[in-house]
């Protein structure tokens, strides 16, 4: 983790819970998003704050946009839209 730098739950429970509701395990996640396996444990436990690039890899591995990945963070929309068509 970087100095002063908290990791938020949200964004914990968010990717966890969007990586299980497309019903991939953590390992072909990883590996689809370019992160290893204990990287992405991490981030899913809440235990480090990913980079933004990692984040950005995060969201296309999903199929979805970062602004998306935010509001699934945020709490504001609990099935983002594919990638390709944006949010609401």
């Amino acid at each position: 983790m970087r100095p002063g730098i908290t990791p938020d739950p949200a964004l914990a429970t968010a990717v966890q819970r969007l990586r299980r509701g497309q019903g991939i395990t953590q390992e072909a996640f990883a590996f689809k998003a370019g992160v290893t396996i204990a990287t992405l444990s991490r981030i899913e436990r809440g235990v480090t704050t990913p980079a933004w690039t990692t984040l950005q890899d995060i969201s296309t591995a999903l199929g979805i946009t970062m602004q998306d990945l935010a509001r699934a963070v945020e709490g504001k929309q609990t099935n983002p839209s594919p990638a390709t068509g944006g949010g609401a």
